[in-house]
């Protein structure tokens, strides 16, 4: 029997929609009406001396792109920031006294939306807030993302002073026909000055995401994008593949379907951009992070201890994300918990004294099990999934049939099982997220849409 080509297996594989695998059980499968009084107790319940991370969501922007998927509003006024700030003081309050004590934070994440909508003030007032509640360590990460067409020098200059020392950008394509397309115009020169302003300022270590797949994108655009990227150094950058889910995010729907490159230009675009940022000194790091070898990203995948949240790939061990903020996602040692998206239902549970949970998945079953296979997948690219097993009290060979699903992978070259367990291989690396759904209890049976594994 011939070997497939990889024309073929971008053609047999890159379209199968799969979940990102941030989460297990993933989010469409939290369920809804999720008792408040239950996340309260799982909140109680925490440790107070075993440090925890923090997401803070920030859901306004100052200009709409239109390739976004995430729970935004355009904001042109003052008045919906101001209202949402003192909400969002107010839930912290709320939050702080369901816990058993002023909990030691190791990771504080801002993200959006676009956090730099507000104003260094009211982003002083919630920093200010969080010390307030929490113990945010003093070696503790601070990081915010921003939008380099909005960034002001006092911006930067506050948050150096508040204690920031990590931002990230969208970058996503420097090509001014897919920036046209995308509705995001940012010349080179606009994001090499914001990069600047954080460094003048001592926020030295600074992330930027990419993008493939966007309308009328290229394998010499991206490359081109990703020469200029080069030369500004960032630490970290993230190159994802665009998820064109216009049921959902109803801006994407400006965006024409004919633009859009087909998967085996997906593939190409993404197989270039990786090889071009590894040839330029940055490691891979799981299917979609690349870092510099001195990052802590980079010396967590080498030392075993990488892990994967809603951020993405992660250093932080913490078993507790606390999220805050309109839609925000948290976990406890017991499940996960999803605040309202919609602004207006947060802030009314806010101003009754509720937690604003909107969903919420207990744990339960072989939830953890699977979950700690599908991080090793996503982080390693390898798991003994009977190894896993034997911790949870679970006999050997357990994932037999998941094994049997996987046979197909297997002798297209892009997994490789055997007795001390599985590994994804190099030419398999990208599809990491079909491998992972191979032990994902619930995908068979989910009717939930998802963006395509490349």
């Amino acid at each position: 029997m011939r070997n497939k080509t990889v024309d073929e297996i971008v053609e047999k594989y890159a379209r199968v929609a799969t979940p990102r695998y941030t989460s297990y059980p993933t989010a469409p499968h939290f369920e809804p009406a999720f008792p408040e009084a239950t996340y309260r107790g799982w909140l109680s319940a925490l440790d107070a001396s075993e440090p925890i991370s923090l997401y803070v969501h920030i859901p306004f922007c100052r200009e709409m792109c239109w390739y976004c998927g995430c729970n935004m509003k355009l904001v042109k006024r003052e008045g919906p920031l101001a209202e949402y700030v003192e909400t969002l003081l107010k839930e912290i309050a709320l939050v702080r006294a369901a816990m058993p004590g002023r909990v030691p934070v190791a990771h504080l994440h801002w993200g959006g939306g676009t956090p730099t909508a507000l104003s260094p003030d009211q982003i002083a007032r919630i920093m200010d807030a969080l010390r307030v509640a929490f113990d945010i360590l003093p070696d503790a990460e601070i990081a915010i993302e921003s939008d380099p067409r909005t960034l002001t020098e006092p911006m930067v200059t506050r948050l150096a002073e508040l204690g920031f020392n990590r931002a990230s950008f969208g970058v996503q394509e420097f090509d001014p026909k897919v920036q046209r397309a995308i509705n995001r115009i940012q010349p080179p020169e606009m994001v090499a000055k914001a990069v600047g302003m954080f460094r003048r300022h001592g926020i030295a270590a600074v992330n930027f995401d990419l993008i493939y797949g966007l309308p009328y994108q290229s394998v010499e655009t991206l490359l081109h994008t990703v020469d200029l990227v080069s030369e500004m150094g960032p630490d970290r950058i993230a190159l994802f593949g665009y998820a064109h889910v216009p049921w959902v995010a109803k801006a994407q729907r400006m965006i024409p379907e004919e633009s859009l490159p087909d998967a085996r230009a997906r593939a190409a675009q993404a197989s270039a951009a990786a090889r071009a940022l590894t040839e330029a000194g940055y490691r891979a790091i799981g299917i979609d992070h690349f870092a510099k070898p001195e990052d802590g990203l980079a010396r967590a995948q080498a030392e075993g201890r990488l892990y994967r949240n809603f951020q993405g790939y992660t250093d932080d061990p913490a078993a507790t994300l606390v999220g805050l903020g309109a839609t925000s996602i948290g976990r406890t040692p017991q499940g996960y918990i999803q605040n309202q998206p919609e602004t207006r239902a947060w802030a009314r549970a806010i101003e009754n004294g509720a937690l604003p949970v909107a969903k919420g998945r207990a744990f339960a079953g072989e939830d953890l099990m699977r979950a700690a296979v599908i991080e090793r997948i996503m982080c390693d690219g390898y798991v003994d999934p009977d190894a896993i097993g034997a911790r949870y009290g679970v006999p050997a060979g357990w994932w037999g049939p998941e094994r049997d699903s996987l046979r197909d992978m297997e002798r297209d070259g892009l997994v490789q099982c055997g007795a001390t367990g599985l590994r994804v291989t190099s030419k398999g690396a990208p599809l990491a997220r079909i491998v992972a759904a191979a032990f994902d209890s619930y995908f068979a049976a989910s009717k939930a849409r998802h963006s395509v594994a490349l």
